[in-house]
């Protein structure tokens, strides 16, 4: 009667012990987006022309998997040498019923001329709590393109990572490296 009762226990712990990782990717999926889902939210945003789009956000799944929020917003550069970036949008976290607004603003310095105006969709991870969104962001920034191109950047800070997905129109070349700072309320200090 022992070994039958030890030989169940151990089959129901074999059992939930296979439950768990199946369990673990359910809840994950169930609080982040799919790839189909930004695929369609970002060619909402961008229109469905947005040449490229498919192909710089199977990259960023691939180098990061899926994200908890992302950010609808428009922004405005310029450079020669030291450069300039303001920007403003929405946060949108799966699950939740409201959006955020979120400003950013920032310095970059490198070898980079010009000027452009993009409409950005950030992907967000790992943001655990929406007040983590409102603080700077280091990253390193390369653009080579005249009147329109998709390009991304990696921008990260603690265990949060911000890819912003860039469509824009202009003239723009060169690498810099920088951060933006995203804030509540709009500033036109960009430290």
């Amino acid at each position: 009667m022992t070994d039958d009762l030890t030989r169940r226990r151990v089959a129901l712990g074999l059992a939930a012990g296979a439950l768990l990782p199946a369990t673990a990717a359910l809840a994950q999926a169930e609080q982040t987006y799919s790839q189909d889902e930004i695929l369609a939210a970002g060619q909402r945003f961008f229109g469905a022309g947005a040449e490229g789009l498919a192909t710089v956000i199977d990259h960023v799944f691939s180098d990061l998997g899926r994200p908890n929020g992302y950010i609808e917003g428009n922004e405005g550069s310029g450079a020669i040498g030291i450069g300039l970036r303001y920007g403003d949008g929405h946060l949108h976290r799966k699950g939740a019923s409201e959006s955020w607004r979120v400003y950013w603003q920032g310095p970059s310095i490198g070898f980079d001329t010009g000027g452009d105006a993009a409409r950005v969709f950030t992907l967000v991870y790992h943001l655990r709590n929406t007040d983590d969104i409102y603080r700077r962001y280091p990253g390193v920034d390369g653009s080579a393109y005249f009147v329109g191109g998709v390009g991304v950047n990696y921008q990260r800070r603690d265990r949060v990572t911000l890819a912003p997905i860039r469509a824009g129109v202009g003239f723009r070349l060169g690498a810099n490296v920088g951060y933006l700072a995203y804030s509540r309320n709009r500033r036109l200090n960009p430290f």
